[in-house]
């Protein structure tokens, strides 16, 4: 891959990744940049290994998501809802809570439901792709997502009363 087409298809995938990642990072855009950041980096030296542009997106969500892995991995630690709360919007003051609960909420799933929701829900992957993605089964990939689904609808129901 020419780094010209790299630029293309790093263009191309710029917002989609962006949003997966803050969804991942449970709102810490900073940190979903940084993730971000590192991932194309990641990309951009492997970029002579990848053959069929027509799964870059693919390619890069799974160095994305190996990435961000690998980056609690090293720090253990997670952005918690405190930290959420006292967050300040880049272009509005309501831009920092418009999904406060959300991130709330899938800041307690297990990383997998999380990572699954993201993909189906909000990215519109197929099944067979986020198991390409996280490195799993479809069946496991199903399975994710009815207990991301039952224990999402379990804490929103909560949050709400």
């Amino acid at each position: 891959m020419t780094r010209e087409q790299f630029v293309t298809y790093a263009r191309s995938s710029q917002e989609a990744l962006r949003r997966f990642l803050t969804g991942l990072c449970c709102g810490d855009t900073a940190l979903a940049d940084d993730i971000a950041q590192e991932t194309y980096i990641k990309a951009y030296l492997a970029a002579d290994t990848f053959r069929d542009p027509a799964c870059f997106s693919a390619w890069i969500y799974r160095i994305a998501y190996n990435t961000f892995v690998s980056s609690r991995r090293a720090s253990r630690t997670m952005v918690g809802i405190d930290t959420l709360a006292d967050s300040r919007a880049e272009e509005r003051a309501d831009d920092s809570f418009r999904y406060q609960e959300l991130y709330a909420a899938l800041d307690r799933l297990s990383e997998k439901e999380r990572t699954s929701i993201l993909l189906y829900y909000m990215e519109g992957r197929q099944i067979n792709e986020i198991a390409q993605i996280i490195d799993s089964t479809t069946d496991a990939v199903k399975q994710q997502l009815s207990r991301g689904r039952s224990h999402l609808r379990t804490i929103l129901k909560t949050t709400s009363l």
